[in-house]
């Protein structure tokens, strides 16, 4: 396996959960981030309103009555909120009544003032600090002179000395110097942990990974090394098989000259042995023609020389028919449609029968193997629907599909138990199936008594090319 696949099976993991992580790192520092300004926002507050209560509770006891603020403490509060460091933090200063009116504020001509009760000032007076950042706009930082836009804003409730009621609410904008340091503070740390602990999960994860990949590489080249294998086999088998099909078609071609071999021998051999037997004896039975002797009760020498000399003829005309049979013409050079005109035309001849021909699309030649499968299968058929079945009317298709030669022979004759001819065997259609599967074909006999026969084949035309 080269380089580059075996690095890439181990980085691309590595990579992707680094990305992962990194969103998953940043996604929490924000959160975390977040959740501690709030948090240090909302200490900070509880800490102010805790310290305006206890500073501020002698100075508004004037408003324990319902009336405003004195004279005095408006000036205590003046004392508090300028020239002190308490001042330097607060930006804007007011304080609230509980039917919405400026009690107190830095800027005196907010003092008197009315306006609509907000839910932070109402929940103040219920005893609940509020506290939170927001930003001032550009007219808004001009008119309360703050020199940043952050503020902090707190609702603080001021409550009675000895009764405990809250007699007031200040609401205080004050910077966020000593806020931001305490947050910068905590968010440092908050991400130093979300990086180490990220940082910590990517090593366990490579951990995990590298060995992984290292598993999955090794699995990958034995796969490989099966695959490759496979192949060689494929290749092999198909190899094997294209002998083998040579071999079959070179069997095919043999099997027909070793019967034609057969048909030679029988009419140099039997038939002429026969004929001379018959000469022979038609030389003894002209000369003992008037011979009367009598062999048994009812016949003579005579009749018996004519009937040795009858069945010399039938013999003689059936080994002639057999040597014929078995003799194939000369069909090298004859297209697949010639072979089947040639088989049609010998048919016609022999028995007087039309047959009907129908070719589709065949090509011009075919493989020698093919042309002697085609010859008998057709000779075998058409012989057989006229012999067995008593056809009256047989019909040859002949087509090609995908390679692939396709005959069919069908009759009209009185048909066969299909079941019952392969319970008993018969020597033609087993030579006929015999013969396409040899070339890898296929063979099929379809019939029923009273309703004809039909007999399909299928070859493909490669088969025992070179035979």
């Amino acid at each position: 396996m080269s380089f580059s696949v075996r690095m890439s099976l181990t980085h691309k993991p590595l990579v992707g959960g680094f990305a992962v992580l990194l969103v998953g790192m940043l996604a929490l520092g924000s959160w975390l981030s977040g959740a501690i300004e709030k948090r240090v926002i909302r200490h900070e507050g509880e800490l102010f309103a805790l310290y305006v209560d206890s500073v501020l509770s002698d100075q508004v006891q004037s408003l324990a009555g319902g009336g405003l603020l004195s004279d005095a403490g408006m000036l205590a509060l003046d004392k508090l909120l300028h020239g002190t460091m308490l001042g330097e933090r607060i930006v804007a200063f007011k304080l609230w009544s509980r039917d919405g009116r400026v009690l107190y504020s830095i800027d005196l001509t907010q003092i008197g003032l009315r306006s609509e009760i907000v839910p932070a000032l109402a929940a103040a007076f219920r005893g609940e600090t509020q506290s939170r950042m927001f930003t001032l706009e550009d007219e808004e930082r001009r008119l309360q002179g703050a020199h940043r836009s952050d503020l902090i804003e707190i609702y603080a409730p001021v409550h009675q000395a000895k009764a405990g009621s809250i007699l007031t609410v200040a609401q205080i904008h004050q910077t966020t110097d000593v806020l931001a340091q305490s947050v910068g503070t905590a968010q440092r740390q908050s991400w130093m942990a979300v990086i180490a602990v990220a940082t910590v999960v990517y090593l366990l994860l490579a951990a995990l990974i590298i060995p992984a990949s290292n598993n999955l590489i090794t699995q990958k080249q034995h796969l490989q090394d099966k695959v490759s294998q496979l192949t060689n086999l494929l290749a092999e088998n198909e190899h094997v098989h294209e002998r083998v099909a040579r071999a079959a078609g070179r069997t095919t071609a043999r099997n027909e000259r070793f019967l034609h071999s057969i048909a030679v021998d029988l009419h140099d051999g039997p038939v002429q042995g026969i004929a001379l037997a018959a000469m022979r004896l038609q030389t003894l039975a002209d000369v003992c023609s008037t011979c009367s002797s009598a062999i048994g009760a009812k016949s003579t020498v005579a009749d018996e020389f004519k009937i040795l000399q009858e069945a010399l003829n039938s013999a003689q005309q059936d080994v002639r028919s057999l040597s014929k049979g078995l003799h194939l013409p000369a069909i090298e050079e004859l297209s697949l449609a010639d072979v089947a005109r040639r088989v049609v035309r010998d048919y016609k001849r022999s028995s007087g029968m039309d047959v009907e021909l129908t070719i589709n699309n065949v090509p011009e030649d075919g493989p020698l193997p093919v042309k002697i499968t085609l010859f008998r299968i057709l000779q075998e058929s058409l012989a057989n629907g006229f012999r067995h079945g008593g056809a009256l009317k047989q019909h040859i298709v002949l087509g090609t599909s995908d390679g692939r030669l396709q005959v069919a022979v069908r009759d009209d004759g009185k048909g066969f138990d299909t079941h019952a001819t392969e319970t008993e065997g018969h020597l033609g259609l087993e030579g006929m199936r015999e013969r396409v599967e040899i070339l890898g074909g296929t063979f099929y006999v379809w019939s029923a008594v009273g309703e004809g026969t039909v007999v399909r084949a299928d070859m493909p035309l490669t088969g025992g090319e070179g035979a």
